[in-house]
């Protein structure tokens, strides 16, 4: 199947500026689209770049992790955080990820994580994961991260 690529952020609508107060005639109607990247994932003793990059200016919806197999053993189970950089928790604090299925990601309560969703800032952000030790059969899946691209632009 083919792809199209578009250089800039997306746009739908068919109101591009408000005229007047009659909402579907003459009020803005135009957003952005919501842009999604994904990448395999395993569980390992160092953080990793997943090779998902955010543009500047975008705010981060939702991020998930399709566990394919849990970050967990008989006797340990491993968490997993997301960040900008190697310290891998900019972006999600350590979350137990030892089931299989979606798990939802999020910033929790802390004002500078939410506050980085909200926008990433003025640069491209490479994501980092980190996961702790892995077993003999470390965990794995699909991290999807879901954004409005340079929604704060």
């Amino acid at each position: 199947m083919g792809t199209t690529t578009f250089t800039g952020p997306i746009k739908a609508g068919d109101i591009l500026n408000t005229s007047g107060t009659t909402v579907g005639s003459d009020v803005k109607n135009v957003g952005f689209a919501l842009m999604a990247q994904s990448a395999d994932v395993v569980q390992s003793t160092t953080a990793a770049l997943t090779g998902i990059v955010i543009p500047a200016k975008s705010t981060i919806v939702e991020i998930s992790l399709l566990v394919d197999a849990a970050w967990s053993s008989a006797t340990t189970t491993y968490t997993v955080s997301l960040g900008t950089s190697s310290t891998a928790t900019q972006l999600v604090a350590a979350t137990n990820a030892n089931a299989v299925g979606i798990l939802n990601l999020t910033p929790g309560t802390d004002a500078t994580r939410t506050a980085l969703w909200q926008d990433v800032g003025t640069n491209d952000v490479a994501i980092w994961i980190d996961s702790g030790l892995p077993d003999t059969v470390p965990g794995a899946g699909k991290l999807i991260v879901r954004y409005i691209q340079a929604n704060n632009a």
